[in-house]
């Protein structure tokens, strides 16, 4: 997939959303992945010619793995986009497997991950989290809630934290991973390999297989599955233009941190 593609479908989700006001400080989470890379890429190009100004920079947190996390291809990306970058350092491996029998360290893990880029971000001056969540995450999280908890629930493409003030918008809703995939592999991107031990062992990566399987007997089963995320069974997923939506009011799910 080429850089243009990339951008109109993530431009096509700002607009659609209202992600973006006048002024807006986005900090992209960058994990090292090709998502989030991804994400910096189209941004970065997009804050050029989109109708409202924003500024953007890139944080890193570092979990504390003992292998270590090589930060540096991801410096050079920053500095090849004109994207400030920031690192912060933490001992979060250590408090998520300390007692793994107690607490899920993959949960632990990504809540006190979104705490360290949160109460960075708002120290940098920014009002706005950019996560790079594409259309498969949400579709398996959608089946993580109804599987093990039970319930109907997905993220939303916009997010309201009502503690911190600060808004989380997720651009890249409407790219499948196997798009983001084609991206990463055309244009090279300085995948950062994931130290945690976790990586690929998780309910996540379970429900990833039982999908990719379904997809495989039914070529039409995540298309569907999105279209039934996006028609109405979940308010916060309507874009803007589709209802009657003020747009200088907020959209998206109001949430405590």
């Amino acid at each position: 997939m080429k850089l243009e593609k990339l951008c109109s479908r993530v431009r096509r989700a700002l607009f659609q959303y209202d992600m973006i006001a006048p002024g807006d400080k986005i900090a992209v989470g960058l994990s090292g992945g090709k998502d989030s890379i991804a994400l910096l890429y189209a941004l970065s190009h997009i804050r050029g010619y989109y109708p409202h100004p924003f500024e953007l920079v890139a944080i890193t947190v570092d979990l504390g793995f003992p292998e270590g996390f090589d930060t540096e291809p991801l410096s050079d990306l920053c500095k090849k986009l004109d994207v400030p970058y920031h690192v912060v350092h933490t001992e979060i491996s250590k408090a998520a497997f300390h007692d793994p029998d107690k607490i899920s360290p993959c949960y632990l893990c990504a809540k006190l991950r979104k705490g360290a880029l949160n109460d960075y971000a708002k120290s940098l001056g920014c009002n706005t989290i950019a996560y790079g969540h594409h259309k498969d995450d949400a579709i398996e999280t959608f089946f993580l809630s109804l599987l093990f908890e039970g319930q109907l629930n997905c993220f939303s493409p916009v997010t309201h934290l009502s503690i911190s003030g600060l808004k989380l918008i997720r651009p890249m809703i409407y790219l499948n991973e196997s798009e983001v995939i084609g991206f990463s592999n055309k244009y090279e991107l300085p995948i950062v390999k994931n130290p945690c031990p976790s990586n690929g062992n998780s309910k996540r990566a379970f429900v990833r297989e039982y999908i990719e399987q379904l997809h495989k007997e039914n070529p039409e089963f995540k298309k569907r599955i999105f279209h039934s995320i996006c028609d109405g069974h979940f308010p916060e997923w309507v874009p803007v233009n589709e209802k009657n939506h003020n747009p200088n009011t907020n959209n998206g799910i109001i949430s405590k941190e």
